[in-house]
């Protein structure tokens, strides 16, 4: 029997539906078996996949980190596995960019197993669908005048993904210039948005990943609306928290809910495995359309296939969860694949947490400077 070693992340979104999908991919290959280990939503983010590759068969990974991979030459691609077919249905029911933010240099690196965005968040017991902000103005309102009752995801890694989300929702994925950073403008009005809001937030914002806030949020009455954090469709299921929460589309800096930053998770298969056709067999099984639909979505997961999203069964089991934000995932934005990416995204992410700390202390912070030292930061991660 071939035993496979694989690594997700460490919540039940991650793990309950990869080992559901192992035990019934099981069934019928009782060669197969697979052993998998977790690690943080953080060291997802962040941690090398040349040092998981070395390590794993299968590796869940996070589609800023294609480009440096397959420069190291550490992933399958799988173009070279899986017939045309397969990959043409993967990108006709691809959720936004998933399928293709896992494309690089023409090759496919992962499978778009799990779909996510920066969206919105409520609790329909606080606050009344006409009640929930469709633009950033509205934001700024209700939390003027709900003082602590709107919270923000902003720990150093949801800071920067959500000053992102920002960027592209004022000027599409063009802000981002892949040799000199953000565009100082844009980046500079995204500072000030963020700055704006901070006193009227509630207090534990800068403190809280996504996870964090919602479980907050579903713990008492503090927190009746997050603007912008990764969804899960978890906390929209009944049964998972003391209270349910329901998701929403990004607040517009335009006219619509565009920029989000993608988010979601990609079943890559190591180059260093033993058991490359094996664990490239399981990896189609779990983003076929069927299986997305059924067992992972029941499993907690949050599929990465557009018929999931569509299926009302699945809706109905997550609260509407996929009807009500596919128009952002929809206009989400894919983030920079390049070799300084990853690195610049955690160093810039723990810049602008400081920054936001001191704002938030009341000293004077300029977003200019926080912009032209995130671009410093950038051009010295492209250069290493």
């Amino acid at each position: 029997m071939a035993t496979l070693r694989g690594m997700t992340w460490d919540h039940v979104r991650g793990y309950a539906p990869l080992e559901a999908a192992a035990a019934k991919f099981g069934e019928s290959r009782p060669d197969f078996g697979i052993v998998w280990d977790r690690r943080s939503l953080k060291d997802f983010g962040d941690y090398p996949v040349d040092v998981l590759a070395r390590q794993y068969d299968i590796i869940m990974i996070d589609h800023p980190h294609v480009g440096i991979s397959s420069g190291q030459n550490v992933l399958v691609p799988l173009d070279d596995k899986i017939p045309a077919a397969y990959l043409q249905d993967q990108e006709a029911n691809s959720v936004g960019s998933s399928h293709l933010s896992y494309r690089w240099e023409g090759r496919q690196w992962a499978l778009a197993v799990d779909a996510a965005a920066q969206v919105a968040a409520y609790r329909p017991d606080l606050l009344s669908e006409h009640e929930i902000p469709r633009t950033w103005q509205q934001v700024l309102e209700l939390a003027r005048s709900r003082p602590g009752a709107v919270g923000w995801p902003l720990c150093p890694t949801d800071a920067m993904c959500s000053f992102l989300s920002l960027c592209a929702g004022i000027d599409g994925p063009s802000f981002f210039d892949e040799r000199d950073g953000i565009a100082p403008a844009v980046g500079e009005a995204a500072v000030d948005l963020i700055c704006e809001l901070l006193p009227h937030l509630h207090p534990s914002s800068l403190d809280f990943n996504p996870i964090g806030m919602y479980d907050r949020m579903a713990a008492d009455d503090a927190v009746a609306y997050v603007p912008c954090a990764f969804g899960y469709t978890n906390y929209a299921r009944a049964g998972f928290a003391p209270k349910r929460l329901r998701f929403a589309d990004i607040p517009a800096i335009s006219r619509e809910p565009r920029g989000s930053l993608l988010g979601g998770v990609g079943m890559a298969v190591s180059a260093h495995s033993a058991h490359i056709p094996l664990a490239v067999e399981f990896a189609m099984f779990v983003a076929s359309g069927d299986a997305q639909r059924t067992l992972y979505v029941e499993s907690g997961g949050q599929p990465g296939h557009a018929g999931a999203w569509r299926d009302t069964a699945a809706n109905e089991t997550c609260g509407g969860f996929f009807a009500d934000t596919m128009r952002t995932m929809e206009l989400s934005c894919v983030r920079p694949r390049n070799k300084a990416f990853p690195s610049f995204q955690e160093q810039a992410g723990a810049l602008l947490h400081e920054a936001l700390r001191k704002r938030a202390a009341g000293e004077a912070v300029a977003a200019s400077g926080v912009v032209k030292a995130m671009n410093a930061l950038y051009r010295e991660c492209l250069a290493d």
